[in-house]
């Protein structure tokens, strides 16, 4: 009887010690999987996780700005890379055509002679340029293009009236000598549009030189089509504004004024103040040659009842002498 009690009580003590084991590990392992998915450790607060998502939305927009700038930046450098390479093209295509006409007339002692002649007439020191263009200017029919005004110079500045008298009466002759003048000018350095009352033609270019091409010669063309600048028909505020601007010592500018009247006060006020303006070089030439074109109206029998066509003509005579250039009165009307 002994014996049986001592084992009922070893079998009851491994019985519930391997409980208590068990239940030991159990609460074990729960603390453990319990502390692994803690909620605290998987989840932020919304506030923070609004923060965010608002920063890297601002980053965006930041992004998605600066992707526009640099859009429009590399558009422009595009196009002034376009424009640069077809001037780059028109310049080599002129230097090889003048390569050639220099080399067809270098043997060719008379025609070099009769250049220098009218180089000395002229009384300007000009570029090998500036000779063909005077090769080319001998070579025009009495009356032509400019009716006898010398075509010598580098850099072109027309002065037009845009007053309501020349676009009525004188427009369509207008365009036509101005073609007619370009077309005196195969090429020069620079051109520049004014009106009389010194409004540019093309604003973008003021106060500076355009370069000559074709393309710019056709603007030119279309743009005076339905250039109506405002006029007060006074020619010395275009020319004395034009002077001032490009006048320099190591240019040699011809200004061809376009005009019917003269609506200002004193001529000899206007001769003054552009003899200020436009100093001579050392030889005593101006610097600016001052041509003009007087316009029908007034010279073919329409003339205005104040005279003013006819002290538009005393005027531009006494400039045009004072400055190294030539002024014709036109008769015909287109």
């Amino acid at each position: 009887m002994a014996r049986r009690r001592r084992g009922e009580t070893e079998t009851f003590s491994l019985s519930f010690l391997d409980c208590i084991c068990c239940g030991f590990g159990a609460v074990v392992l729960l603390l453990v999987l319990t502390r692994i998915y803690d909620p605290s450790t998987l989840e932020q607060p919304p506030e923070e996780l609004e923060g965010l998502i608002e920063q890297l939305e601002d980053t965006l927009f930041e992004i998605r700005g600066e992707s526009t700038r640099l859009e429009a930046r590399l558009k422009g450098v595009i196009d002034q890379q376009v424009i640069s390479q077809e001037l780059v093209y028109d310049l080599r295509g002129e230097l090889s055509r003048l390569r050639g006409e220099f080399e067809a007339k270098a043997g060719d002692a008379t025609i070099a002679g009769e250049t220098v002649g009218e180089l000395l007439s002229a009384r300007q020191r000009l570029t090998e340029e500036m000779r063909r263009l005077a090769a080319r200017a001998k070579a025009q029919k009495p009356g032509g293009a400019v009716g006898g005004i010398p075509v010598d110079s580098e850099y072109i500045i027309f002065i037009i009236d845009t007053s309501g008298s020349m676009r009525q009466f004188n427009w369509g002759l207008v365009l036509r000598k101005i073609n007619e003048v370009l077309n005196a000018y195969p090429r020069v350095r620079g051109i520049q549009i004014m009106n009389d009352n010194g409004a540019y033609m093309f604003g973008q270019f003021a106060r500076t030189w355009m370069t000559d091409s074709a393309q710019l010669r056709r603007s030119i063309a279309g743009r005076m089509a339905t250039w109506d600048a405002f006029s007060d028909s006074n020619p010395a505020d275009g020319i004395a504004a034009a002077s001032r601007t490009f006048w320099s010592a190591d240019k040699r500018i011809s200004l061809y004024v376009f005009g019917d009247d003269f609506s200002g006060n004193s001529i000899k006020q206007v001769v003054d103040g552009v003899a200020a303006i436009n100093k001579p070089d050392a030889a005593g030439r101006p610097r600016v040659r001052i041509h003009a074109l007087g316009f029908p109206i007034g010279f073919g029998g329409l003339g205005s009842s104040d005279n003013r066509s006819t002290k538009f003509a005393a005027l531009m005579r006494e400039l045009c002498r004072r400055n190294g250039g030539t002024f014709v009165a036109l008769t015909e009307r287109g």
